[in-house]
């Protein structure tokens, strides 16, 4: 089952992770996982995308939206992210304006307003980056049900884990359902274009 596959791609790398870290693990279906049911996925926030402009969650409102957590310094998954979602993106054709798509950081302490802003000019431009202070990512991570951690590198620098799903939300702000990392074009397009339909008309 697809939703299985959801778990564990959620979940995967983070097993021994303690769910009091965050008070929270993973939800990925509509029915009740660990505790957690979809309608405990998202809320309110406060943050600035990269343009320095202000946004909370009534930005996002009327419309529905793509959301991916990851980091600037990510070597790998999240540019991989980004650059499938931006091909999906060009595929959806005149229908990807129907949603909107976000990208929030869980290194709020190196990714700044101008580094969102320039890392992703290398994706399509309608993914919009969000960041705040360390306790506002805190916020919405957990509202998100995101795991992310610092990890320190013998370097002396760090680097992050991070949950590595794109969550799909209503025009209502409320959960529909999610891309797993590397989900094949034909399926993510398909979640994309359903949600895009969800879009009131004028």
């Amino acid at each position: 089952m697809r939703t299985r596959q959801w778990i564990w791609v959620a979940l995967a790398g983070f097993l021994a992770f303690s769910t009091a870290a965050l008070g929270t693990v993973y939800v990925v279906s509509s029915q009740a996982v660990h505790g957690v049911t979809a309608t405990q996925i998202g809320g309110p926030f406060t943050l600035v995308d990269d343009t320095g402009a202000p946004v909370t969650e009534k930005t996002l409102a009327g419309k529905p939206y793509a959301i991916y957590f990851g980091y600037t310094f990510c070597p790998d998954v999240c540019p991989t992210t980004l650059l499938d979602l931006s091909r999906w993106i060009k595929k959806l054709g005149p229908d990807a304006d129907r949603l909107n798509y976000v990208f929030v950081t869980v290194d709020p302490e190196r990714d700044t307003v101008q580094s969102l802003h320039t890392y992703l000019s290398s994706f399509d431009k309608r993914i919009r980056g969000y960041t705040g202070t360390p306790a506002e990512i805190a916020q919405i991570a957990r509202d998100y049900r995101v795991y992310y951690k610092k990890v320190p590198t013998d370097d002396g620098g760090y680097t992050m884990d991070h949950s590595a799903v794109i969550y799909l939300m209503g025009p209502d702000g409320k959960f529909a359902t999610l891309i797993a990392y590397q989900e094949d074009d034909a399926s993510a397009i398909a979640k994309l274009k359903n949600l895009g339909a969800l879009t009131p008309t004028s």
